[in-house]
């Protein structure tokens, strides 16, 4: 079976070294068999305009417009498939229902689709404790997968924990549940607040 990869080495790290553009060719492959025709299409609102609403209300207040749906869902919601459910004072719920789009080559939903569920969840948790005008962002995560996540065991709840809001730092935690109510995952984060832009 021959290699499909050219062997020319780009001569340069830059990707528009002709040998990239070879090399990053994702165009059909015959040594592939074709994809059956799975298809989803969806759509988003302008982040932009997320980004420039929520300053104007604490965070708390931000993502319960989000839940009501006063503001659209940020963009990676659609993407990957889960919606805020619930928003209080230090704590945040998503709920997602797995899919096929999600999974990875063996046929569970990919670790960094996990990953993402826990880090909006912690996010919002951190966020529901931030006074107007400031926002976030992720440090730092950590995941421990405790079981793997399939399609059938959607829905799966996330709930995201605060543990301490700082003026600079937040921490928090998560954990993932199947519809049977056993824990699929749990993940810690560090954030940092940012002020006024």
């Amino acid at each position: 079976m021959s290699n499909p990869i050219p062997q020319r080495k780009p001569s340069s790290d830059h990707p528009t070294d002709p040998a990239w553009s070879e090399i990053l060719d994702l165009g059909p492959r015959p040594d592939r068999k074709p994809a059956d025709e799975r298809q989803r299409s969806y759509g988003w609102s302008d982040p932009a305009e997320l980004a420039r609403i929520a300053p104007q209300t604490t965070g708390l207040q931000f993502l319960q417009k989000m839940i009501n749906g006063e503001v659209p869902s940020a963009a990676l919601s659609r993407t990957l498939a889960f919606d805020l459910v619930e928003a209080e004072p230090g704590r945040a719920v998503i709920i997602s229902r797995p899919a096929e789009f999600q999974c990875n080559a063996i046929g569970t939903v990919h670790g960094g689709v996990i990953a993402s569920w826990a880090d909006t969840a912690m996010g919002y948790a951190i966020q529901t404790r931030l006074p107007k005008g400031t926002s976030l962002t992720t440090l730092d995560i950590q995941v421990r997968y405790l079981r793997p996540v399939r399609p059938e065991d959607a829905p799966v709840k996330i709930t995201g924990l605060a543990e301490h809001v700082g003026r600079r730092t937040g921490t928090a935690r998560a954990e993932v549940y199947d519809d049977r109510r056993r824990l699929l995952a749990t993940a810690t984060t560090s954030c940092l607040v940012l002020g006024p832009s």
